[in-house]
């Protein structure tokens, strides 16, 4: 599950507020702050965990890690070997490829979130593969309109078919390619929170790229999460909020992406158009499951802020913060009162 895979959104969006774990950890208290880093899933992984017991807390980390190694193993679009790639290996031929029930949950939730944005995510968005090159692979061209326009003919998740009692997916035309990059990493952070909660972790973050969930709370205050100015210092951001027991996922223009003739040419396609989305620099959402963020904050960028925030306003434990293409901040009404800019993101191309 390589970073630079189609439209996958890795990028590290969010940050600790600057200082914040620091000043705690000075406090006379047995707890503090246990980190670990690891790459997967073509991103940096880190967990923090507030607690007493170091190799307790290591062991956990482990299992963490192993458990994110384990389902990129699983939906990597980058092997031969993974069902993703089985389940791509059988398009247009009419036969179901089997499946892991993992790997069924994240493709139907997948659609669903398709479903919900009339399309805008679209894991189908795999057909760009190799085509438009960012992150390692990239050599600075732009693809042909005409490369581009063939290769959008083989995006559409109606197309996608899901035979849950048998545990099958089936792709209904010749060249069609998945990609679970855009959502897969938030089932892995969901994952991830589950084996942390039964080690009896209570107080953590857990950081996948810009997929992020914060459990309990760090001593007697709450953790500080801040939004990364999408023009400027990767460490600084432009605004912060607190958060406890929630999760944050940001897609920003950013990360992998180039600068040609004037124009930023990004990884995040717009599966109508098989080119980058061009209405936002960021979304951040907030929500209570990483699956769900992870999906929406892809989605929400493609729709763009008029569009994204009706969205937005309508569902349940759902907030989110835009940064459009013209630089404006744009705050959903459950966080208004809760985030706090610290500066006007930076300006530039």
């Amino acid at each position: 599950m390589r970073a630079l895979s189609g439209w996958i959104v890795a990028a590290l969006a969010l940050a600790l507020s600057p200082g914040a774990i620091d000043a705690e950890s000075r406090e006379a208290d047995p707890n503090h702050l246990i980190k670990r880093d690891k790459t997967v899933m073509g991103t940096v992984v880190s967990v923090m965990i507030w607690h007493d017991d170091d190799t307790k807390a290591a062991t956990a980390i482990k299992d963490v890690f192993d458990e994110f190694e384990r389902l990129e193993a699983l939906m990597t679009s980058w092997t031969d070997d993974s069902v993703v790639a089985r389940i791509n290996a059988t398009a247009g031929t009419g036969k179901w490829a089997k499946v892991d029930e993992e790997t069924l949950l994240v493709t139907q939730k997948a659609l669903e979130v398709s479903r919900l944005t009339e399309g805008a995510f679209d894991i189908s968005v795999g057909a760009f593969h190799n085509l438009w090159k960012f992150g390692s692979n990239q050599d600075g061209t732009i693809p042909s309109e005409a490369d581009v326009s063939e290769r959008a003919k083989l995006v559409g998740y109606k197309r996608i078919k899901v035979n849950a009692k048998k545990k099958s997916v089936r792709l209904g035309k010749e060249g069609m390619r998945i990609t679970l990059g855009g959502i897969a990493k938030g089932y892995t952070v969901d994952r991830a929170v589950k084996i942390l909660h039964e080690a009896d972790f209570a107080d953590f973050i857990i950081q996948a790229g810009g997929d992020l969930y914060v459990s309990g709370k760090k001593g007697s205050r709450q953790w500080i999460v801040g939004i990364r100015d999408p023009r400027g210092d990767r460490a600084t951001p432009f605004a912060i909020t607190t958060i406890e027991n929630m999760t944050f996922s940001t897609s920003g223009d950013y990360e992998r992406s180039l600068i040609k003739d004037g124009v930023r040419y990004h990884h995040i396609l717009d599966p109508t158009t098989g080119k980058p989305a061009m209405q936002c620099r960021s979304v951040t959402v907030m929500a209570k499951d990483a699956i769900s963020a992870d999906g929406l904050s892809t989605a929400l960028f493609v729709m763009g802020v008029e569009n994204g925030m009706k969205l937005v306003e309508k569902l349940d434990d759902v907030e989110a913060v835009f940064v459009d293409a013209s630089n404006k901040v744009h705050t959903s009404s459950g966080l208004k009162d809760k985030l706090r800019v610290l500066s006007p993101p930076t300006d530039g191309i």
